[in-house]
Formats: structure tokens, sequence, C-alpha cells
């Protein structure tokens, strides 16, 4: 259980660090999947936190999960046509 409970904290740590390299990245192809990518990251380093009592660093993450989860609900409460345009400008 633990090795599997350390992958989960490796990975989740590498899903933040590619969300955040796609944010940096000029090409708006694959801005969309940097939310999803810090949720399950999030998550991951959140289970991990739990699992070692690191209360600190869970909170953290589960706040940061928590602002993906909304700012994946916003985008798809605007609908595909308004992002567009807000890409466009």
């Amino acid at each position: 259980m633990k090795l599997l409970i350390d992958i989960f904290g490796w990975m989740g740590s590498g899903l933040i660090i590619l969300a955040y390299a796609i944010t940096m990245m000029e090409n708006q192809k694959f801005i969309g999947y940097s939310k999803y990518l810090n949720l399950l990251g999030g998550l991951l380093i959140a289970t991990n936190c739990y699992y070692y009592s690191a209360i600190p660093p869970f909170v953290s993450n589960m706040l940061w999960s928590i602002i993906a989860t909304l700012t994946i609900y916003k985008t798809r409460k605007k609908g595909p046509k308004q992002n567009n345009r807000k890409r466009l400008t």
C-alpha cells in the first residue's frame, strides 16, 4: 500500500508541473487540459499527504482541487462559444 501511495504522490506532482508547463506554453490547443491535470494532481497529492498525516499540505492540495473544480464548472457553464471568443481577444 505504501508504494501505491508514493506513486500517487509522485504522479500528482508530475501532473501539476505538467499543467503549469501547459499554461506557460503559447499554444492554446492544450490549455483546457491544465484544469483537469490540476484537479487530478491535487487529489493524488492530497491522498499521499492524508496517508502520511501531513495535514497542512493535505489542506492546500484539497483547496487546489476545489479551485480546479470551480474553474472547470465555470468554463463549462459559459459554453464553448464564449470560451472561444475570449481566447481570440
